[in-house]
């Protein structure tokens, strides 16, 4: 119920609410504050307080405050330094701001008085609250922890709900704003319900804090007995001279700074946290260390930039080697589609040849151009599986693969590396070494190749893949069709002429000390070089005795019985000796039974001279010569034919039967083998049979069936070039090859006449005189 109308000074209090029965103190300072404080003293001590909505404001208008206030008694007033009075007040009960009679000097508020409609309520609805008020605080004094029990025991003894209501506030550690709603609520059912629902707010708030402060205070003292540990743990390494948790922490930094898929830094956690547990001096540990090093040195993601540019890449080839045109030209195709495409396949090559053609070098050559790092791995006597995939970690003294090692070598993931030798891997128990390869040289699985050692996917797309070989039949034809096969053939005397000149005067004039104008080779005393001392596919041997010559004129010069040396054809001999080889020649005149026939070695092509003998017996066929078992049955394959077509030659019948025949090959300690050398055989059997002359100046090649046909061959580069050197005019070669003439140089081919045949009949009217 609303009474009548007061006066009385007033003081607005800020963050500071204040409700009946409460004792509190509080400083002022403002003037007007003062002012009232002394108004209040002179007349009944009676004081209006009420609290500011903005507690920033320091000259508050009536719409700054509440409109519910206390009128309290101040019971002590004490000065304070610099101006601050310290009040002491006592609340006594509600009032409502009706507004100021004055605003100079001190507030003065107008207010009217409130009565509790408390005495409304039946007496078992008011004793129901009080329990209900004091449930709610045993709850928030349960879940608080620490209440005064006095407090507690103050509480139990109320039995008026309006001083309860107001008793539990005062004593709670809410802001001002929630006691204010309290002060504020008129009707006590609506008090009741503001404090019961604070009491639960705040026992549902502190119930989450301690929650919270569990969690935390399990993590602290969960990482604190760690450190704990740690630095014990510390202490016993110091003490026994490991240093596991430094080097961890240099792996760990190392792993930060990784380029590397994230799959690899997963791996790498677990491994350096495990490596961390172990102790220095263990086993394990080694095995570890080497494990967790060996994939930080892995360049996962790091790639080298390729130089793009086709004519730079062209000259550089170019400058390195004379000819070799198949293979710089995949090379630029290469480099064209990688720049078209921005990505573009890495080619798997293989490079197949005789010794000394230049295959190593030009992949050297070709990572120069490209500006690839490069990477050799010899293959040659590999025959361990692990040697490619490595050994798994488990094992004492385990390494990874010889591919991871190349990739680590190189220090990017996009290297050119080289597999020389690839067809001189072998296998035996522990596993095939070229099955281990297949993975490694297709270009659709390599993009995960698995090291045993690493035990995760390995990117070998990027790598640029070239693989050297003598011949393909060492290769395992799974292994050979995944590679692209480019011949690298023998090379012609004009060819080895070029490079001995181009090349390797200048480099060994350079490996010897020599100066340019201190040593001269003539062009003549060059090709006799070529001719006279080697005899050789590649140039080798050609560089070994340039460099004889050069380490004798060194000798000279240093000596001081010359300024300077120049070779010429006459004092060749001076300083190599006698010619190794004398120069192969065609016989002279045309000859019964005696035919030139051509053949391929791992070192280029040489000519063979067939001869045969017939002589009384009783029809043997005798085979001199080391000759192979292809080639002893080319040989009765051939005398079969013959004899299936003496009738055209009037032979008699009887005449095998009471004749020998006797084939022999020279040179007799070299191991010959193959059927190309069919035709010949026949020819020369025929011609010592029918004692007729076969010319001179023919050579042939061909396989011969039982029916007459010529069947085709390998290596007819090669042994067109043999039979140029001798001086062969015509060369009989099957139909079949006559394609592969186009592949041909010119400087082969001049001058010599090449017939393809089809059928032996047309190799005797080439043949014979």
């Amino acid at each position: 119920m609303e009474n009548q109308t007061f006066y009385m000074p007033a003081v607005a209090l800020r963050g500071l609410t204040i409700l009946p029965g409460m004792i509190a103190h509080f400083d002022i300072s403002r003037e007007k504050s003062l002012k009232a404080i002394e108004e209040a003293m002179q007349q009944d001590q009676k004081i209006f307080l009420v609290a500011q909505k903005d507690i920033e404001k320091d000259d508050p208008a009536a719409e700054d405050l509440y409109t519910m206030g206390i009128v309290a008694d101040i019971k002590q007033v004490v000065k304070l330094q610099n101006d601050i009075v310290r009040i002491l007040v006592d609340g006594q009960s509600r009032a409502k701001l009706l507004g100021f009679t004055r605003h100079d000097e001190y507030l003065e508020a107008e207010i009217s008085y409130f009565e509790s409609n408390a005495y409304l309520l039946p007496d078992d609805m008011q004793q129901a609250m009080i329990m209900g008020v004091k449930e709610a605080f045993h709850r928030y004094a349960a879940v608080i922890g620490k209440m005064s029990k006095e407090l507690i025991r103050q509480i139990d003894k109320y039995d008026d709900l309006e001083k309860l209501i107001d008793y539990v506030t005062n004593n709670l550690p809410v802001s001002y704003e929630q006691k204010q709603e309290v002060l504020e609520a008129e009707d006590i059912n609506d008090r009741y319900q503001i404090i019961v629902s604070l009491l639960i707010s705040q026992v549902d708030v502190i119930s989450i804090k301690n929650e919270l402060q569990k969690k935390v205070k399990t993590r602290v003292d969960k990482h604190q007995k760690e450190y704990v540990l740690r630095e014990q743990l510390g202490v016993i390494r110091e003490e026994l001279g490991d240093d596991a948790d430094s080097e961890a922490d240099e792996y760990e930094k190392r792993m930060n700074e990784l380029d590397a898929p994230d799959y690899v830094k997963e791996k790498l956690k677990k491994e350096i946290k495990r490596f961390r547990n172990m102790s220095g001096s263990s086993s394990e540990s080694t095995v570890e260390r080497g494990y967790i090093e060996t994939v930080l040195d892995m360049p996962w993601n790091k790639k080298s930039v390729d130089n793009r540019d086709l004519d730079h890449a062209q000259q550089v080839l170019d400058d390195d080697h004379y000819g070799l045109k198949d293979v710089k030209e995949r090379v630029l195709e290469f480099l064209a589609v990688r720049n078209l495409t921005s990505k573009g396949e890495s080619p798997i090559i293989c490079l197949v040849g005789p010794p000394g053609t230049g295959k190593t070098s030009i992949a050297r050559s070709i990572a120069s151009a490209l500006e690839k790092k490069y990477v050799r791995i010899s293959l040659g006597g590999v025959r361990d599986e692990a040697e490619i995939r490595g050994h798994r970690k488990t094992y004492i003294g385990a390494m990874p693969g010889r591919i991871i090692n190349g990739l680590r070598t190189a220090g990017v993931s996009n290297p050119l590396m080289l597999l020389d030798e690839i067809d001189k891997v072998s296998s035996d128990y522990k596993g095939d070494t070229s099955a281990a390869l297949l993975e490694v040289l297709d270009g659709e699985q390599n993009c995960k190749f698995r090291d045993h050692y690493i035990e995760m996917p390995v990117d070998l797309s990027d790598v640029l893949f070239i693989a050297t070989a003598n011949e393909v039949s060492g290769i395992p034809k799974p292994l050979l069709d995944r590679m692209e096969l480019i011949e690298v053939s023998s090379y012609t005397e004009n060819e080895k002429f070029h490079i001995a000149k181009e090349h390797l005067v200048e480099k060994q004039k350079s490996k010897n000390g020599l100066e340019e104008k201190q040593l001269t080779i003539t062009d003549s005393a060059l090709k006799d070089i070529i001719r006279l001392y080697t005899r050789e596919a590649g140039v080798r041997s050609l560089e070994r005795t340039l460099g004889k010559i050069c380490r004798k004129a060194a000798r000279e010069i240093y000596q001081g019985k010359s300024d300077g040396v120049k070779i010429t054809k006459t004092n060749l001999k001076t300083y190599l000796g006698n010619p190794k080889y004398s120069p192969e020649k065609r016989n002279d005149k045309a000859d019964v039974g005696i035919v030139r026939g051509l053949a391929w070695t791992s070192v280029g092509g040489v000519t063979l001279e067939v001869e045969v003998n017939v002589l009384p017996g009783k029809g043997e066929l005798a085979l001199t010569g080391k000759l192979g078992d292809v080639m002893k049955e080319s040989a009765q394959a051939g005398l079969s034919y013959i004899r299936s077509i003496s009738g055209n030659y009037g032979i008699d019948p009887d005449f095998y039967t009471k004749h020998d025949i006797h084939i022999h090959i020279p040179e007799g300690a070299v191991p010959k083998d193959g059927p190309s050398a069919g035709i010949t055989m026949a020819t020369a059997m025929l011609s010592a049979i029918i004692e007729k002359p076969v010319r001179a100046d023919v050579a042939m090649t061909g396989e011969i069936t039982l029916r007459g046909r010529v069947l085709p061959i390998g290596g007819l580069k090669e042994k067109l070039l043999a039979a140029k050197n001798i001086g062969i005019k015509t060369v009989c070669i099957p139909k079949d090859n006559e394609k592969d003439l186009e592949e041909i140089s010119k400087e082969i081919t001049d001058g010599m006449e090449i017939v393809p045949v089809e059928k032996f009949a047309q190799v005797e009217k080439i043949a014979f005189v």
